[in-house]
């Protein structure tokens, strides 16, 4: 843990959602409602015809101008292409997911360049439902396990 981006003393809460079987209307509302600040995408491709409303560009805009919430996009919060196509493919299971991603998260060390500042009242956003079998989940658990002060709300 960096004492430079983990003061002991911070306290911060860190949202997740996926956006699959949610209307736009109940996603943005959801994000609106928990006092969500910025919306972290943590997704490897967020330009798929298949996001719908969550398209890159697209939820930017309706962020902004729905909720006044900010965007960025963080593909270092991402599985990799092949990790992620083992998993899809059914190559490995749950468990060997987590393990090698958790792997990758240590090795790509993003506690050590992302803030507190930056990450209170923030939202990994995700296509999974829910957080059970999703990488936003891993992700606010290790940094959690970091950092110490975070609380993880999934909405």
């Amino acid at each position: 843990m960096s004492s430079a981006t983990a003061p002991m003393q911070a306290n911060i809460t860190l949202f997740t959602i996926g956006f699959t079987g949610k209307s736009a209307r109940e996603f943005f509302e959801r994000l609106e409602r928990s006092g969500v600040r910025r919306l972290v995408d943590t997704r490897l491709n967020n330009v798929s015809q298949l996001a719908g409303f969550t398209k890159k560009r697209d939820l930017e805009y309706f962020l902004r101008a729905i909720a006044d919430i900010d965007y960025t996009h963080d593909p270092g919060l991402a599985p990799t292409k092949d990790l992620l196509d083992d998993y899809k493919k059914k190559r490995i299971d749950w468990d060997e997911y987590a393990r090698r991603f958790d792997e990758l998260l240590r090795s790509r060390r993003p506690a050590e360049r992302l803030t507190l500042d930056e990450l209170d009242g923030a939202c990994l956003l995700c296509s999974e439902p829910t957080p059970e079998n999703c990488h936003r989940r891993l992700v606010a658990e290790y940094l959690k396990e970091e950092w110490t002060h975070v609380t993880i709300e999934h909405l």
